[in-house]
């Protein structure tokens, strides 16, 4: 063969490889084919033979054949010529596992035989990136649990991956495939337990009828070392239990309890407990007799006690009710309040979970004064994966710089990551084949379980194995993506909340949007008090809700001065004229307006960051990830105007730029001539450019909007700001006088029907040759109730 007919075929199956369809679905476990892998023994034995020993021992002949092309044989006892051994070895600390490298055989011990899967994993992890060998890990955290909000219908609250892999049409789906590789991931980063069901329970859930669907899950996912838990409603006894009651302290209810759970332990012995959400949000409670959380939490312990079962009880309990027009009134104080004066009360195998926060998952909050406040009661810090207030998988936020920065804030004594006993991370995992909705937002599960397990990884190593496992071992690969995640958290909150507001979204609604008034004038308590004057919540001892009084005094004197609380925080925790300065010698409303326009400017760069990938990446991952950028780059700039709009007209104060509300370029869809299209008011009016869009409600379906290019001849883009309504699949195609240049249909899963910010979405049209007289026509066809709306056309040189 030829030197040249060599190199052909070579770069025949490098680009075929290149552009190999990847869909996501075996994550950061795709077990990449090495160049040169480093020699290993021909054989895997494992020590003693157990279910959790062969499930490890399979993973890694699956594991290294994949990475080198060599098959494994998997043998069971003492092996006779150099393996990879796998033994439990009690001596070691519970949960821990040790690698160990010599010239003939390569040990890989543990506690007990499920951390030989985690052992396993840790192997080919650290194999695939060229890591030392050997190791010896104890986890931190004892209790390591994710939590699924999965409805027995097949609908997820808070899942942005498709329908439930565990349910469907009241039951147990009938494949539960996925469940299992669900499972296989979990392990892959120590996670042991996965709740199976929502937290805002269905009673269901504990009839007769549904045990044997929970033996089914069970049954799937046992496997891989990873147990069920199960949410509960309170009402139970009550509700599906015959009794007239569900009173924590009436003996007829903690006999029901204890019956319960002997019926279910039963039929799941292993079941690793219960996930407890009451008094909360509409959810029933003790206090409909008067009773603490701690007897309601220890009348369900009680009955998983003889079981050794544990209660993961929300610390989530406030009320949503609260009276907006005191200015006493806060609901970051809830958790604290409720539950501190209870602490020492809960029986043993009770964990209290407290949200990192003390709001709800806001792009930035302070760690909650509950890590701090309780010191005789177990604690778990839950961690929000599924990215309900940060753009819900269509937008790119990676989360570990954020759950680090409260992991370790010294909330004393000590870190918050010393005080806890448990993570709990909120995952929401679908069917959808990459699992999350976005290929990039499966960094957050990755990062949850490696930050579960040692809490002192940075968030740049984190980064960085994730990047390589799933993308390749590619350095510049590794660095443009590293780089996007790394700067995304922030990004995120330039464009949104900046300085302690929040996320800025529509509260009251579908929490994705940008609503600046939603969080306002209602009892849901994400008040950020903005008026004429100025902005934020005044959390003082000195003049506000006392809610800083929470945090020990060391921490105390930092947020309460206005000298030393930190900028990030700042609106979180005072309110202050619009012209008070930063530490920087920026006025605060400056940095508003500053701060959304660099995140929105950011979030384009990302998106040709990741153009710059084409080719090192499968083609399938590249386009997807591309797309989504590009749609987060229109949504960025969506959310830049709506917010620098709102606080520019009730501040009165200018952009010093004079950026806000001057857009070069930009020609309104309701100035143009319009063909069928009617103006229409957005409500809110920023979400939408000068307030209004153009609607195709009239009978005829399709309609159209022109307008003449008067620039100077030459290549431009046009952006079309459009609205992609869930109720339809509108049609909409660009003409450059009588030539189609652009066609497409709205059908992005976006949870609104109405025109608001929620549905606002962009088209980039690039290329585009443009002379004066041109006429561009933008036509829509309307479906359903979807309206083929327009909001604007940017035509940007």
């Amino acid at each position: 063969m030829t030197t040249g007919r060599l190199r052909f075929l070579i770069s025949a199956v490098l680009l075929t490889f290149a552009a190999r369809a990847e869909t996501g679905r075996d994550a950061w476990l795709r077990y990449e084919p090495l160049a040169n892998p480093p020699d290993l023994p021909a054989v895997a034995a494992i020590a003693q033979d157990t279910p959790l020993a062969r499930t490890a021992q399979h993973e890694l002949a699956r594991g290294i054949r994949a990475m080198t092309g060599r098959i494994l044989r998997e043998e069971t006892g003492a092996p006779r010529e150099p393996a990879i051994v796998l033994a439990i070895d009690p001596g070691l600390p519970a949960g821990a596992f040790a690698i160990a490298h010599t010239t003939r055989q390569i040990r890989i011990s543990a506690s007990d035989d499920r951390g030989l899967i985690y052992g396993a994993f840790a192997f080919l992890r650290r194999y695939s990136l060229a890591q030392p060998l050997d190791t010896r890990e104890v986890p931190a955290a004892a209790i390591r649990w994710v939590n699924q909000w999965d409805n027995l219908d097949g609908s997820i609250e808070r899942g942005y991956g498709g329908r439930s892999i565990f349910w469907e049409g009241g039951h147990a789906r009938a494949d539960l495939t996925r469940a299992a590789e669900y499972a296989r991931l979990l392990a892959s980063v120590g996670i042991q337990a996965c709740s199976i069901n929502n937290v805002n329970a269905n009673p269901k859930l504990l009839t007769p009828e549904l045990i044997p669907d929970i033996t089914r899950i069970a049954d799937a996912v046992r496997p891989w070392g990873v147990q069920v838990a199960i949410a509960v409603d309170f009402g139970s006894p009550k509700t599906i239990g015959g009794l007239d009651t569900f009173d924590p302290l009436d003996p007829r209810v903690a006999a029901w309890w204890k019956d319960k759970f002997d019926e279910i332990y039963r039929a799941v012995p292993d079941l690793a407990g219960v996930v407890l959400k009451a008094d909360s949000e509409g959810r029933v409670g003790p206090s409909a007799y008067g009773r603490t959380h701690a007897d309601a939490a220890n009348v369900v312990a009680r009955a998983l006690a003889p079981h050794g079962g544990l209660l993961f009880y929300r610390g989530f309990v406030y009320d949503h009710h609260m009276d907006w027009r005191n200015l006493k009134n806060d609901r970051a104080r809830a958790a604290y309040d409720n539950f501190q004066p209870l602490d020492g009360k809960f029986d043993a195998n009770v964990i209290v979970q407290i949200k990192n926060g003390p709001i709800d998952f806001q792009v930035r909050e302070p760690a909650s004064p509950l890590f701090g406040g309780i010191d005789h009661t177990g604690k778990a810090i839950e961690l929000q994966i599924t990215p309900e207030y940060f753009g819900q998988a269509k937008h790119t936020v990676f989360l570990a710089p954020m759950w680090k920065e409260v992991l370790d804030f010294n909330v004393g004594p000590g870190p918050v990551k010393s005080r806890v006993r448990a993570f709990a991370g909120v995952a929401n995992v679908g069917l959808d084949e990459n699992w999350t909705g976005n290929h990039l937002m499966q960094a957050n599960l990755y990062a949850f379980g490696r930050l579960a397990w040692d809490p002192n990884l940075s968030a740049e190593k984190i980064a960085d194995e994730w990047t390589r496992l799933t993308f390749g071992a590619n350095s510049e690969t590794s660095a443009a993506i590293g780089s996007i995640l790394l700067s995304s958290w922030r990004t995120y909150e330039n464009y949104t909340g900046p300085l302690g507001l929040q996320t800025l979204t529509d509260i009251t609604g579908n929490h994705y949007g940008v609503n600046v008034e939603a969080s306002e004038r209602n009892g849901w308590g994400q008040w950020h008090r903005a008026d004429a004057e100025g902005v934020g919540m005044d959390r003082t001892v000195a003049t506000g809700t006392g809610f800083i009084g929470q945090y020990r005094p060391a921490v105390a004197k930092i947020y309460e001065a206005l000298e030393t609380c930190p900028d990030d925080l700042l609106l979180f925790m005072h309110h202050v004229p619009y012209t008070h300065r930063l530490h920087s010698g920026k006025t605060v409303i400056q940095y508003i307006y500053d701060s959304h326009y660099k995140g929105a400017d950011t979030v384009a760069r990302y998106a040709q960051q990741w153009k710059a990938l084409r080719g090192r990446l499968d083609e399938q991952r590249y386009r997807d990830v591309l797309a989504q950028l590009e749609y987060q780059a229109g949504q960025a700039v969506v959310w830049r105007d709506a917010v620098t709009t709102w606080f520019a007209n009730a501040s009165g104060i200018a952009d010093a730029q004079g950026r806000v509300g001057h857009y070069p370029g930009r020609f309104e869809a309701e100035a143009m001539d319009l063909d069928g299209y009617t103006v229409q008011p957005v409500t809110p009016a920023e979400d939408a450019s000068g307030g209004k869009a153009v609607a195709c409600a009239a009978p005829a379906a399709k309609c159209a909007a022109s307008m003449t290019f008067h620039g100077e001849p030459g290549w431009y883009t046009l952006r079309i700001e459009y609205f992609d309504q869930a109720n339809g699949a509108a049609q909409y195609r660009v003409l450059i006088g009588q030539q189609t240049i652009d066609e497409w249909t709205a059908d992005r899963r976006l949870p609104t029907f109405r025109l608001d910010s929620t549905s606002s979405t962009r088209r980039t049209i690039e290329g585009v040759a443009l002379r004066p007289g041109d006429v561009i026509r933008i036509e829509g066809t309307r479906d359903g109730g979807e309206l083929a709306a327009l909001d604007y056309i940017e035509i940007v040189r």
